[in-house]
């Protein structure tokens, strides 16, 4: 070959290669870096009851498809999990169990990501109003209104009272932690639907004028949990619309939550591995996330 043509010959083939080295520097260059994500909360975060569990810390009754890895799946974030089924609000800046760190130890300044679920424990809000309702209904046959008859605006005011400012101090303990991070709190899913059923009475024994006192009572710890959120400068991830059907009482498959009794977990009155996901997906849609 010609020493003209070859000398052509290389100068397009450095053009080109220099022209490929560009669109690959150009690419990297726009990659979105992987967040840093951290998940914090109760056993509504850690998916207790949902299969497969971690082993790395059995007590905590943790999932692995839970909704944190579910967005952490679906962002390619790279995911902390410290959520831990029964976590208090006050869990977040101290030891749960022996071992267990407070969660607010998995935050830095290069934090860039928080998801939490918190609040149902306090004051054992969740489990008091079950138990006291359930087995009121029991008693009373599923007939008027015996648990709210009995507590009356009792679990309303420890909400008001306690929960709340634990809320609020447990939001500002994360901003302290992960200051550059966005802060996604999470309310809970629907439990019980907005009137009684009767065909539900044998998977949630509660009066029928009681399903609504207790429907309430979450509205109410959701509220609080929204106004935490609001005065900490966290975005709050309300369910109470895409919940909604999607309750205790409906069939396995459109249900989001298991029954008292009778239902396909081993943690009763929790998200099942639909409700996870759909936490997930809801959660992601109103944070802008894909």
């Amino acid at each position: 070959m010609p020493k003209h043509a070859l000398r052509r010959v290389m100068t397009a083939t450095a053009a080109a290669v220099g022209t490929l080295a560009l669109g690959v520097t150009d690419a990297t260059a726009h990659t979105t870096p992987a967040l840093d994500y951290v998940a914090l909360g109760d056993s509504y975060s850690a998916g207790s009851g949902v299969l497969p569990v971690d082993p790395t810390n059995l007590l905590c009754l943790r999932s692995t498809a839970n909704y944190p890895h579910v967005i952490a799946d679906a962002t390619g974030a790279r995911l902390k999990d410290v959520t831990c089924g029964a976590a208090e609000t006050a869990d977040f800046t101290q030891a749960q169990y022996p071992g267990v760190a407070p969660q607010v130890d998995a935050l830095d300044t290069g934090t860039d990501l928080v998801t939490l679920t918190i609040g149902g424990n306090d004051n054992n809000t969740f489990i008091n109003a079950i138990t006291a309702c359930g087995t009121a209904g029991v008693l009373s046959g599923g007939r008027g209104s015996p648990c709210k008859d009995k507590h009356g605006t009792s679990f309303d005011d420890e909400i008001e009272a306690n929960t709340y400012p634990a809320l609020k101090a447990a939001l500002l303990a994360v901003r302290a932690e992960a200051p550059g991070a966005r802060v996604a709190a999470l309310g809970y899913p629907w439990i019980t639907p907005a009137t009684a059923d009767p065909s539900c009475f044998a998977k949630l024994p509660v009066a029928a004028g009681d399903v609504p006192y207790l429907r309430a009572i979450q509205a109410h710890l959701n509220a609080v949990v929204e106004r935490a959120a609001e005065e900490t400068g966290a975005t709050y991830v309300d369910f109470s619309r895409v919940s909604d059907g999607h309750d205790a009482c409906e069939a396995p498959g459109t249900r989001w939550i298991e029954p008292l009794l009778f239902g396909r977990s081993l943690v009763p009155v929790h998200p099942n591995a639909l409700g996870e996901r759909r936490m997930a997906e809801h959660t992601m849609s109103v944070l802008g996330l894909s």
